[in-house]
């Protein structure tokens, strides 16, 4: 007899016990009525369970796309020394790895929420079933049912779903939740919800919320600290607030307890944890350690231009892409440029008085101080602060402060009305009324080798407005475009000894506008004197003089090409009444120091991605095998020259040598006791409407002007060189170690020959000194440009002279006796005076 194989055992087993099964049931289903409602209760509950299955899973998300999940993330903004200064975020988010977490902080997040979580398939059955009850017991209450959710659960309500609450998102969250448990290790799940969870103060994940409420990194935290934050997902903006913190306390300590049950902590340390005190340091703005607000908000349009705003723009946007943006900006450089403008500004203000509010909040549009605490206007002088008036009656007054709170306020003026915004200083137990200055002014420095902007302020503060005027505020330069106009001249061959009429200068300008005359600031004028002499001391005639001798058409192309603006050709361009801004002008000043070749300015060095890829760079040039593995022998590879060339390098350099006059004598003679090389040009418009200087050194060029928003007289008494230049002076002071003693350096095919400074004749026999007002000076010359060692009208008067002495000889010949020598002096040789000016 042949055994059956167990291929053909297995299959009669199967029909023999599928037989009986069939069999049973149909009996059953003819017998009992029972099971037959029973069986059909159970199919319709498994197919309505299956359709909603079906329908709650079709549309979700795939849990895959968390491997490759980004997310949004701040921009963050370096310094030029590579230390953060400052972000651009509307939350605060920090992602962190895995390993980058404390192990204990880690057991405090599942001692507090999911105590199962390494053993769990996403669903905490028993804590589901808990969150049930909890729900059908507060249906129509109004309540919201809390817990039953696992971290994965959390993690795919945070990423992958709404916060809608509703049955229907529970459901869907159990779904991803079994997803994710699949797609991913249970690490890599902690690490996203670790960094996603919110935890109030606009804080996500736990390495922002450790410095939104303790101000430390997640491995600094003590384990009080850690059972605090772990306590608030339940509910963060409950705990995080002082008025609720006792519920606080018992939260945390309650998590504490859980840590000692889980073995996670000893007692003895949960007991020492449970007696400190919460110790939440007050909000704040995340990295503001440089108060360079009208730089930051440059820095940001430029990157929204390129990369977009938001994640919608684009995976490298300003407020989700994570960029990381290294700046130009020097910190020290930053503050003293701040503080110079606002001493300026508060030197100008004097005695004025309040000159009003910095803004007005409408009382019938609700809570003033809520208002206030949304505008997000603030001051960072002093002890100064923002407040709004909250009350008015008779000769009281009270300050409403961001805080919340309410104090009397004194030194108010009548004017002073409900919901005026004012600033305010601190003074006994209330505060007085302080005055921002209602002149305002921008300040630039720049770095003229590379054209990096160092530092920026374009008002009093930037949390009172965003306005820069540093780049924003077109105004007229004054007599700070006369250097342009000067090198027009050299270029079209005159020299810095040229003489020059120092002489009213009159037009006809057609038959409407009729004859146009100018003058010197301050009137007065005459005489002839050189190039020189009229940049030094800002001579409005000699100006004119040679804008039209070298052609108007000719200087409004100077202008272009420096880019700091594009006017019609009319004399009174020449005298600085175009519009332009202070960075046009800075850059315009560095093209000087840098030989006319003119970099863009630039805020950003550099931009990378999340991942630390540099996606945008300021510096373009390229560089030949730079990146060689090993040195071929050959000569250093380097890149290109930058930047465009737009100045005759010994024009450049003949300006900035004539400029250095204006700090040694002219019109910026108060900052020569700083005792290092300068050059620079004050400027003052008709008016006095603005009050500027320019000026600086090879290595940074600073600029800076002063005067109304809306532009009106500022007195008679006010001009650049005792209103702006000591604002430049006092930028040098506080930053002296950035200031090298390095002279301008002449380029190639500049002479340099000694002349008389007043009449611009070659000098022979005497020698330049120390004296800023020597009357022997070098100057620089183009070749073959230099005067010559004896002119047309030297000779002629030479001649003259020896003439004359011939007849004088002959007439003293002719009266003396014939007989006798006594007393007779012989006629000597006539000797050319070598040491003579020519």
């Amino acid at each position: 007899m042949v055994e059956p194989s167990s291929t053909e055992y297995f299959r009669y087993r199967i029909r023999r016990d599928t037989s009986g099964a069939l069999s049973w049931l149909a009996a059953n289903w003819r017998e009992r009525r029972w099971f037959r409602w029973g069986a059909i209760l159970f199919c319709v509950a498994l197919a309505v369970w299956l359709a909603g299955w079906a329908l709650l899973a079709r549309g979700l998300p795939d849990a895959e796309t968390l491997l490759e999940y980004e997310p949004p993330l701040p921009t963050m903004v370096r310094a030029a020394d590579g230390e953060i200064v400052h972000s651009y975020a509307r939350e605060r988010r920090v992602q962190l790895q895995y390993s980058d977490f404390p192990e204990t902080l880690i057991e405090a997040y599942l001692a507090a929420e999911d105590k199962t979580f390494f053993t769990h398939g996403g669903i905490d059955v028993g804590g589901l079933a808990g969150a049930v009850i909890d729900y059908v017991s507060k249906l129509g209450s109004g309540e919201r049912a809390v817990g039953g959710s696992t971290i994965t659960q959390q993690v795919a309500k945070n990423i992958l779903l709404s916060n809608e609450y509703s049955v229907t998102r529970k459901l869907k969250e159990m779904i991803l939740a079994r997803r994710i448990e699949d797609a991913l290790t249970k690490q890599q799940i902690l690490e996203l919800y670790l960094n996603e969870i919110p935890l109030g103060r606009r804080s996500f994940g736990v390495q922002a919320a450790s410095r939104a409420y303790f101000d430390k990194d997640v491995g600094e935290l003590d384990l009080h600290e850690m059972a605090f934050l772990a306590i608030l997902p339940k509910a963060p903006e409950r705990y995080g607030r002082s008025q609720h913190r006792e519920l606080a306390l018992d939260r945390r300590n309650f998590v504490l307890e859980q840590m000692v049950a889980n073995d996670f902590i000893t007692s003895a340390e949960a007991a020492e944890a449970s007696a400190r005190p919460l110790g939440l340091k007050p909000a704040r703005p995340q990295y503001s350690t440089a108060d360079a607000g009208y730089f930051f908000e440059e820095v940001r349009r430029q990157l929204m231009e390129d990369f977009g705003e938001t994640a919608e723009d684009g995976a490298n946007s300003v407020y989700a892409g994570g960029l990381w943006v290294r700046t130009s900006l020097d910190p020290e450089l930053q503050s003293a440029a701040r503080d110079a403008l606002r001493g300026g500004m508060l030197r100008y203000h004097g005695n004025r008085g309040w000159r009003g509010p910095v803004a007005t909040i409408d009382p019938d549009n609700g809570d003033l101080i809520s208002q206030l605490r949304s505008s997000n206007l603030g001051i960072n002088y002093r002890g100064w602060r923002v407040g709004v008036v909250t009350g008015r009656s008779g000769s009281t007054a009270t300050i409403g402060l961001t805080d919340g709170e309410t104090y009397p306020l004194a030194g108010f003026p009548d004017a002073l009305k409900l919901g005026d915004v004012v600033a305010v200083e601190k003074a006994g137990t209330g505060y007085r009324l302080r005055s921002v200055p209602e002149v305002s002014g921008g300040f630039v420095a720049m770095a003229p080798l590379t054209g990096r902007v160092l530092a920026m302020q374009g008002g009093f503060d930037s949390r009172l407005g965003d306005f820069n005027r540093a780049t924003q505020a077109e105004r007229q330069p004054g007599s700070t475009i006369k250097p342009f106009v000067y090198a027009t001249g050299l270029d079209h061959g005159m020299t810095p000894a040229s003489q020059v009429p120092d002489q009213t200068f009159c037009y006809y300008q057609g038959s409407r506008l009729g004859e146009k005359c100018f003058r010197n600031f301050g009137g007065g004028g005459g005489g002839v004197h050189t190039m020189r002499w009229g940049l030094e001391q800002s001579r409005n005639l000699m100006t004119v003089h040679v804008a039209m001798d070298a052609g108007m058409p000719e200087v409004i192309k100077t202008f272009e090409r420096v880019g700091i603006g594009s006017y019609e050709p009319y004399p009174a361009f020449a005298l600085g009444a175009g519009d332009t801004t202070v960075l046009k002008m800075v850059n315009a000043y560095a093209a000087l120091a840098n030989h006319g070749r003119q970099q863009a300015p630039t805020l950003i060095d550099y931009v990378q991605d999340r991942h630390g890829k540099v996606i945008w760079r300021a510096d373009k040039r390229s560089c030949q095998k730079c990146n060689m593995p090993e040195w071929d022998g050959k000569p250093m590879p380097r890149p290109g020259l930058s930047g465009k060339q737009v100045m005759d390098p010994r024009t450049a350099y003949q300006v900035v040598h004539m400029l250095e006059g204006v700090v040694q004598r002219g019109t910026a003679v108060r900052l020569r006791d700083l005792g290092i090389p300068l050059f620079g040009k004050t400027g003052t418009t008709t008016g006095p409407t603005n009050a500027w200087f320019v000026g600086g050194s090879p290595d940074m060029i600073a600029g800076m002007y002063l005067g109304f928003d809306r532009p009106r007289n500022m007195g008679g008494w006010v001009q650049g060189g005792n209103t702006a230049a000591p604002m430049f002076k006092e930028f040098v002071q506080k930053t002296r170690d950035h200031w090298s003693d390095d002279p301008f350096v002449a380029p190639a095919g500049v002479r340099m020959v000694r002349i008389d400074r007043r009449s611009g004749k070659r000098v022979l026999d005497g020698w330049p000194g120390r004296d800023p007002l020597s009357a022997i000076i070098w100057e620089a010359f183009k070749p073959d440009t230099e005067p010559p060692r004896r002119t047309r009208a030297d000779a002629i008067e030479s001649r003259r002279r020896e003439i004359l002495e011939l007849i004088r000889r002959g007439e003293a010949a002719r009266r003396a006796p014939v007989s006798g020598t006594a007393g007779h002096n012989e006629p000597s040789d006539f000797v050319e005076d070598q040491g003579g000016i020519y």
